[in-house]
């Protein structure tokens, strides 16, 4: 009976995170795995330069699994080892989240430490020719538990966060960001000394689908020999000029942006729309960026 039981824990272990191992012990699964609401940072990971690995590596698609899995193994275990939940594979993407099964007040610190960790081992395990990251956090409320239909379940979770999470992730290709997270991440890590990370206003942007703005930040990676990095003075002339440019003083917004490095993409976003515009916003300028939907 005992070796019986391990060998089921042991089984159980390769489908639940060792949290929710935790939460299972010695309680009822039913309870514990049953959907609720919880206050959650979801992040989302995806593989950069997949599809094109993929249509190049297309003879030699176990090579090409084998790492993919590498990398999506980096992405798991970080996740897992800052006490998180991983919930859900999307092909060259995983899902994780914090909050759940046990509440974590210091969710989005966790996830903002997962993805330092993440870019910090994939620079010093992969090569630069293989995969990149892009990876987006959200924090807010959510349905986490076990979740889907009467012919398959999975535990994961479900709410306008997960969705928000997902679009961020897309965003770091647009803004050639590493990481970016919404409003109510930023201002828990601002608000927090338990970390080392630098944060910057991006913009103030409507994803494709949703109704509303929100305001984008990027968190910086720490800095590095081989990683270039803005000062904070140089963040200060970003905001300043994000600032000018919501407020429809695009002049101003454009010869602040030209104090930004050359090698920062986020600024070519700003300047991309001023240039196009002839550096005079439109008639209908809100401040706010309708980014589409990649």
């Amino acid at each position: 009976q005992s070796r019986r039981l391990e060998r089921r824990q042991a089984a159980m272990r390769r489908f639940f995170a060792p949290v929710v191992m935790e939460a299972l012990a010695g309680r009822d699964t039913t309870e514990v795995l049953a959907p609720r609401e919880a206050n959650l940072s979801v992040m989302f990971c995806d593989l950069r330069g997949f599809c094109k690995r993929s249509e190049r590596d297309a003879d030699q698609l176990l090579e090409l699994l084998a790492r993919v899995s590498d990398a999506l193994g980096i992405m798991t275990r970080h996740i897992i080892d800052t006490d998180g939940v991983i919930g859900d594979f999307h092909g060259d993407a995983a899902m994780g989240f914090w909050g759940w099964p046990f509440q974590q007040q210091d969710a989005a610190l966790r996830a903002a430490e997962a993805a330092s960790r993440i870019l910090m081992e994939s620079s010093q395990v992969l090569s630069e020719n293989t995969f990149g990251f892009g990876i987006g956090i959200a924090t807010g409320r959510a349905v986490a538990g076990q979740i889907g239909t009467v012919d398959q379940v999975k535990v994961t979770a479900f709410g306008p966060v997960v969705n928000l999470a997902s679009r961020l992730e897309g965003l770091t290709q647009q803004f050639g960001a590493k990481v970016i997270v919404d409003q109510d991440t930023a201002m828990v890590l601002r608000e927090s000394k338990d970390h080392q990370f630098q944060l910057r206003r991006l913009a103030l942007i409507r994803p494709a689908g949703f109704e509303k703005e929100i305001e984008v930040w990027q968190l910086i990676e720490p800095s590095r020999s081989n990683v270039k990095v803005l000062s904070p003075e140089q963040i200060a002339s970003y905001e300043a000029s994000l600032d000018a440019m919501i407020g429809g003083d695009w002049s101003k917004a454009y010869e602040l942006l030209y104090a930004i490095p050359a090698w920062d993409r986020p600024k070519d976003v700003l300047l991309s729309i001023i240039l196009r515009n002839n550096r005079v916003p439109p008639d209908d300028w809100d401040g706010v960026i309708k980014m589409p939907k990649l």
